[in-house]
C-alpha cells in the first residue's frame, strides 16, 4: 500500500473520530457533579454542625430556630469542660492514658496477629485451615451484642475484669481483620513469595520485606477501624475503676449533666470525634496513594 493511500486512511479516521459525539452529554455532567455535591453536603453537614456548636456560647445554643454557624465563637465551652473535668478525683491526663493505651495496645496487637494469620491462610495449604477460615467467616455474622454475654463469662474466668485486657485481648481475635487482610494477600502472585525465598529470603523477612508493603491498603483500613472501635468503646461492662476507665465514658458522664452542661456536652462530641477523624484524613490520603501505585499481578 502506497503512502498516499495510508495517509489518506488515517485522515478518514481522524475526520470519524471528529465527528463522534461524547456518550455523555453536559447537562448529563452536570446533573452527576450536582448529585455528588448534595451528597458530600450532606455528609460534611453533621461535622461542621458539631464544631460549630461548641465554639457557641450558652445563648446561641439555645437560640430558636438553631443557626448553624457560630455568631460569637468563643472557647468557653472546652475550659468549662476542662474545670468540670479538673474537679474530678481521677486527673484528665489519667484517663487520656488509658484510652490511648487500650487503643494503641489493642490496634498494633490486631494488626500483627491477624497480619500473620491472614499470610498462613492466604498462601500455604495445611489440614483444617478453609474450615478455620470458614469459622472467621461465620464469626462476622454476630454482632457485640450477641456475643457480649460469652465474652464476658470468658473474660471473668479467666481474672480479666476490671483490667486493660478485657478490652486489648478481645480486640485482637475481631473476625474483620483477619478476614479483610486474607483476602488482600491472596491478591499476591506467589511466584514474588517463591523467587525471594530462591534468594534466601526467610519466612519473617518474606512477610516484613515483601507481603505487608504490598497489602499496605488493607492494614491502613484495618487500623482506621481498629482505632474508631476502641478510641469509643466506654469499656464499662469490664472495667469498674474509676482510674481504669476510658476517657469517652469520662466525657459522657459530663455529657449528662444536664441542661447546664449544654454546651460541655458540645465540646465533648468534638474532642471524642476528631482522633478518629484525624487517623482517617492522615491513613486515606496514604490508601489512596498505595493503591494507584501498586498492583501485582500474576
Amino acid at each position: 500500500m502506497s503512502k498516499k493511500k495510508k495517509n489518506a486512511e488515517v485522515k478518514n479516521k481522524i475526520k470519524i473520530l471528529k465527528k463522534r459525539q461524547p456518550n455523555r452529554s453536559r447537562i448529563g455532567d452536570f446533573f452527576v457533579y450536582l448529585f455528588l455535591f448534595l451528597v458530600a453536603v450532606a455528609m460534611v453537614f453533621p461535622l461542621v454542625y458539631a464544631v460549630n456548636s461548641a465554639l457557641k456560647p450558652l445563648d446561641e445554643l439555645f437560640m430558636f430556630p438553631p443557626k448553624i454557624f457560630a455568631q460569637n465563637p468563643t472557647l468557653d465551652n472546652f475550659s468549662d469542660l476542662f474545670v468540670t473535668m479538673g474537679k474530678s478525683w481521677v486527673t484528665f491526663s489519667r484517663y487520656i492514658f488509658n484510652t490511648v493505651f487500650i487503643t494503641f495496645v489493642g490496634t498494633v496487637g490486631h494488626l500483627i496477629i491477624a497480619s500473620m494469620g491472614a499470610f498462613v491462610l492466604a498462601k500455604y495449604d495445611f489440614p483444617g485451615g478453609k474450615m478455620f477460615f470458614n469459622l472467621v467467616t461465620v464469626a462476622l455474622m454476630f454482632s457485640g451484642y450477641v456475643t457480649a454475654i460469652p465474652n464476658y463469662l470468658i473474660i471473668n474466668a479467666l481474672g480479666w475484669i476490671d483490667t486493660y485486657w478485657a478490652i486489648i485481648i478481645p480486640s485482637f481475635a475481631a473476625p474483620i481483620g483477619l478476614f479483610l487482610m486474607k483476602q488482600f494477600m491472596e491478591g499476591l502472585p506467589m511466584s514474588l513469595i517463591e523467587a525471594a525465598k530462591i534468594d534466601g529470603a526467610s519466612e519473617w523477612t518474606v512477610f516484613m520485606r515483601i507481603v505487608m508493603p504490598n497489602v499496605k491498603p488493607a492494614w491502613l483500613t484495618l487500623i482506621i477501624f481498629q482505632v474508631q472501635g476502641l478510641w469509643n468503646n466506654r469499656a464499662s461492662t469490664f472495667i469498674y475503676s474509676e482510674e481504669k476507665k476510658t476517657l469517652v465514658y469520662a466525657l459522657q458522664q459530663v455529657q449528662s449533666g444536664g441542661i447546664a452542661r449544654t454546651g460541655q456536652a458540645a465540646a465533648v462530641t468534638v474532642i471524642v470525634m476528631i482522633v478518629p477523624i484525624i487517623i482517617f484524613i492522615l491513613s486515606e490520603s496514604q490508601i489512596l496513594e498505595t493503591m494507584a501505585s501498586s498492583g501485582l499481578k500474576d
